[in-house]
């Protein structure tokens, strides 16, 4: 299975943020969407970063009386890990478990297409399996 079967199963919305916005904004759109991250893409759809629930946090930790004022170029995670919509779920894990991110921007050459989750890649693999288990257990007990 690839990253573009998921991005069909769970709808290519994407929410995004521009750099200029404060990181108020950003928890809005978090809220507002039951999201925990957004690609932060400038005015030429170029994706520069990610700012995610962990960059709240340590925002949080580190400056708690400014940091909901600050812009997100300021505070996002700049150059972020990327997969491709023909990267396989086994290789967009496996980046997020080198890098220790839960979100993955979706990239088709320069153009965001897409966002995946943890979360959608184990659900995805979860159907695939019980798709085989049912496939193995009709084919044991002689049904079609």
């Amino acid at each position: 299975m690839l990253i573009r079967d998921v991005l069909n199963e769970k709808g290519r919305r994407v929410i995004s943020i521009g750099p200029e916005a404060s990181v108020k904004q950003a928890l809005a759109l978090f809220v507002e969407h039951n999201i925990g991250s957004l690609p932060v893409v400038e005015a030429s759809g170029q994706v520069i970063g990610i700012f995610s629930e962990r960059d709240v946090l340590f925002g949080d930790h580190r400056d708690f009386e400014r940091f909901h004022h600050r812009r997100i170029e300021e505070v996002m995670t700049s150059n972020p890990i990327t997969c491709d919509p023909k990267d396989t779920l086994a290789e967009a894990m496996g980046k997020m478990a080198r890098h220790h991110v839960g979100q993955l921007p979706v990239v088709d050459g320069s153009e965001l297409v897409g966002v995946v989750s943890i979360g959608d890649l184990v659900k995805s693999l979860n159907e695939q399996v019980e798709a085989e288990n049912r496939h193995l257990m009709d084919y044991l007990h002689g049904r079609s």
